[in-house]
């Protein structure tokens, strides 16, 4: 049980430890040698102060205040040196699946807006077929009419295609990240969009007899396209919950944390994207039997969710404080 004689005593040092952090904000170069030392001591004091706090159920707000304070710190401490390969071996294999779990509430509502939009679109246009001529426009409509995929024009152009998907999908995946500076209205404008075509498009192919020739072309890539955009959404909700609910911190400086997670959590988005693009550029399009299809996209899902779920080292981590590679 925390008192608050005991809150009395170790707050000074805390308050000192955030104003050194405060004061390098130029680098860890602003911080005379005493200064460092003192630095590193109540790092690891105030390390020690947080697996005390931990264990009282009553004070997660305090929990969570120093947890952001130690990542400040860390950051500070282990910035010097230049970026090694290694550690962005670390940061993918270690850091991102731990870093995943922690935000795991802001992906989880940006999954959630995508697929009840989604499923609100498709049931809205199959009660009222105008809905999707006046969304998609009657070129992309008299082509489904027609029963034929607008991605044929993909096959021919195949390194050119791959590129410009690849581009515009990390294009929306920054953008919904960016957006969460709108307190994440921005952010929800950009999922339901994307949640508002995968429903009228999933509703016209089906009522045109298509669906098995749309899934078939979405599956192979989506596996790893829509969860990308939806940790994208996430690390948008993570720089407005800083901004929004900054707890005991000033909120620049929440902001500028949530801000740090977030854009950490985007990183992770990136390969999956660039993969997704080959993918949907080279393969999806193809003629390749629609079972190989699928089983290419049950093999990506399985696989992503082992690595952000499953992984062991990472799992170990979880109880620490998160680190930046």
């Amino acid at each position: 049980m925390i008192t608050n004689r005991w809150l009395e005593k170790r707050k000074p040092h805390w308050t000192r430890l955030e104003a050194l952090v405060q004061q390098s904000r130029g680098g860890i170069s602003a911080l005379s040698h005493a200064e460092l030392k003192e630095l590193g001591l109540l790092y690891r004091q105030t390390a020690s102060d947080l697996a005390a706090v931990r264990e009282d159920v009553n004070s997660r707000q305090l929990a969570a205040y120093l947890n952001q304070l130690l990542g400040r710190a860390h950051n500070l401490i282990y910035m010097g040196g230049k970026p090694k390969v290694g550690a962005l071996v670390h940061f993918y294999r270690d850091t991102y699946p731990r870093l995943f779990r922690q935000l795991l509430p802001q992906t989880a509502l940006a999954t959630a807006i995508v697929l009840l939009t989604m499923f609100g679109a498709w049931f809205l246009t199959l009660r009222d077929p105008a809905f999707a001529h006046r969304l998609l426009g009657p070129q992309m409509m008299q082509t489904i009419e027609q029963k034929k995929m607008w991605t044929d024009s993909v096959v021919t152009m195949k390194p050119l295609a791959s590129s410009g998907i690849m581009t515009n999908n990390l294009s929306v995946a920054f953008s919904t990240f960016a957006l969460g500076i709108t307190g994440g209205l921005g952010t929800i404008y950009m999922l339901v969009v994307n949640g508002l075509l995968l429903g009228v498009i999933g509703a016209a192919t089906a009522h045109a007899g298509m669906a098995l020739l749309l899934w078939s072309f979405v599956a192979p890539h989506g596996a790893l396209e829509l969860p990308a955009i939806f940790i994208a959404g996430g690390s948008g909700f993570e720089i407005a919950r800083g901004l929004l609910f900054p707890g005991l911190l000033p909120r620049r400086d929440s902001l500028e944390i949530a801000g740090s997670r977030a854009a950490r959590l985007l990183l992770g988005t990136i390969p999956m994207l660039v993969v997704a693009g080959v993918i949907e550029g080279f393969f999806s399009p193809s003629g390749a039997p629609v079972a190989a299809k699928f089983a290419l996209s049950a093999l990506l899902f399985s696989a992503l969710c082992t690595y952000l779920f499953l992984s062991q080292r990472a799992l170990v981590g979880d109880a620490k404080v998160d680190s930046v590679p």
